[in-house]
């Protein structure tokens, strides 16, 4: 992380020097176009480039870090795992609901991603796991509706 923050510095820091060079270059030929405007011109469109690909690069980063974070707590509210202030007893998900196994929440997980997926594509149905490749077997429990109370039958919703 701190190579991405390092390579994001420099390249910002190049991309303003080649500004400063475009203005100091037109000053210099007192607002005309000539080869040392058009040199600069062609480096700041490069120093610019190379900050957007930086930019790209450090979003991708903290994205990704995003995604673990929430997983990770995801996995530890929905399992049961994560500790309460003191650090020692477990938290219970909710009163009156037993932790789901962290398997068990990765194919709830994968099932609500592919809805997510059939709803962007305007699908509406089972058509887009099969046209992104991944078939029936992609959505786990496909066509097993919620049981009593919008739960599955084996998370004790009966």
């Amino acid at each position: 992380m701190e190579a991405t923050v390092d390579d994001l510095s420099a390249a910002y820091d190049d991309f303003v020097a080649a500004a400063s060079a475009v203005v100091e270059a037109r000053a210099q030929s007192g607002g005309q176009k000539t080869a040392a405007t058009d040199a600069a011109l062609e480096a700041f469109k490069q120093r610019w480039e190379l900050f957007r690909v930086a930019c790209d690069h450090a979003e991708e980063l903290v994205e990704s870090i995003r995604q673990r974070i929430g997983s990770e707590c995801l996995v530890d509210e929905a399992t049961g795992s994560a500790s309460a202030g003191s650090g020692t007893a477990p938290l219970a998900a909710a009163p009156g609901i037993k932790p789901i196994s962290a398997v068990r929440l990765e194919q709830m997980s994968k099932a609500v991603r592919w809805l997510v997926i059939e709803l962007q594509h305007g699908a509406g149905g089972a058509s887009a796991p099969a046209a992104a490749g991944g078939g029936g077997a992609a959505t786990p429990n496909a066509g097993a509706g919620p049981g009593p109370g919008g739960q599955h039958p084996e998370e004790g919703g009966q």
